[in-house]
């Protein structure tokens, strides 16, 4: 149902005060174009309300001649702020960035963050907003399920549709989506709720199995039938299947660069208001589709580059690919079975 901009301001409020705003900050709304007025115009209202220091920064569109579609990740690198210093400077000069036209895999994101900026993106519809508006209690759920996957020096997924997958852990930070940004340099996104990190540099090897219904971003599609991915030394190695799986891989050849097939960020689904559903409702250009990414007890695994954590692949291509049904096991502790959070229990993440 619809939300009414008085709501939509009164869960931007809720939203910039656990991102810990008040008077004594400053907020930089960044916009485009395309950015959703209705989210712009309550994002800077709830600041003035909180009483912040609040300026917007709007800034042209950009469309790399290589990019395909609308969505917001199918093309990663250059955004509208690369080569935009003063622009950049404007950014690093607010404690509080609220990002609705998406900067998540620049070089920029990654050099504002590191001046102690905090950053919130903010681009999907007010209706997903409010359904997953974010709590303390998401950030207790995901940060319980943080402390075992930074101890963990393995991962591994099985699944009844045929998946076999095996990382080493530790080269690379985990990683925490709850919502909100409440501490100096953090980036989060509301909606979200999950967690991940990157295998070891060439450890990342098996099959994972996409089964029916699984779903492949940014192509925003629910399978239709099985595509077998074989993995080898950290990268995709094999595709097999039908028509999707022909899809795919044209899909990645176009991009005419070998590190479109590395293993990216591998990690699990926490937000039991997301769901695996929602996407069906929606039209591909409404947002990112966060609720595939965080529907609980998802196994969610990427392809492309990690240069955010300190990695060396960057590549444009980025695919976010949410599989259900999976066992997961951090070394030999399982944290998910069938597709089921089952470690930490409920009342240790809470």
């Amino acid at each position: 149902m619809p939300v009414s901009d008085s709501e939509l301001t009164q869960m931007f409020e809720q939203v910039l005060t656990l991102s810990r705003v008040d008077e004594t900050q400053s907020v930089a709304i960044l916009k485009s174009h395309y950015s959703n007025p209705r989210t712009v115009r309550a994002a800077m209202d709830a600041a003035q309300r909180l009483k912040a220091k609040v300026y917007a920064v709007e800034l042209p569109s950009f469309n790399h001649p290589r990019a395909m579609g609308n969505d917001m990740t199918a093309y990663c690198g250059d955004t509208a702020l690369t080569g935009n210093l003063a622009a950049q400077r404007a950014l690093e000069a607010a404690d509080l960035v609220v990002d609705t036209m998406m900067l998540l895999h620049s070089p920029e994101q990654e050099q504002i963050l590191k001046t102690g900026t905090r950053i919130l993106l903010a681009v999907e519809p007010p209706e997903v907003l409010a359904r997953m508006l974010p709590t303390e209690d998401d950030k207790r759920r995901v940060l319980a399920s943080e402390a075992l996957l930074k101890q963990a020096r393995s991962l591994h997924v099985r699944s009844a549709a045929g998946s076999d997958f095996h990382a080493e852990l530790g080269q690379y930070p985990a990683v925490t989506e709850y919502g909100f940004a409440d501490e100096p340099g953090r980036w989060d996104h509301w909606p979200s709720g999950f967690l991940f990190s990157w295998p070891n540099e060439e450890t990342a090897q098996g099959t994972l199995v996409l089964d029916v219904g699984d779903i492949v971003l940014p192509f925003k599609n629910y399978c239709r039938e099985r595509i077998t991915l074989e993995i080898d030394k950290g990268f995709i190695t094999g595709i097999h299947g039908g028509f999707e799986a022909e899809y795919l891989r044209d899909y990645l050849k176009y991009f005419k660069d070998p590190e479109v097939y590395g293993i990216s960020h591998i990690g699990w689904g926490l937000q039991p208001r997301a769901q695996w559903t929602a996407m069906g409702l929606h039209d591909r250009n409404d947002g990112m589709c966060m609720d595939a990414r965080a529907f609980y007890g998802n196994f969610l695994f990427s392809t492309g580059p990690n240069t955010e954590v300190g990695g060396t692949r960057k590549t444009p291509c980025h695919l976010d690919i949410p599989l259900r049904g999976c066992d997961i096991y951090l070394d030999d502790q399982a944290v998910v079975l069938a597709g089921d959070v089952v470690y930490p229990p409920q009342s240790m993440a809470s």
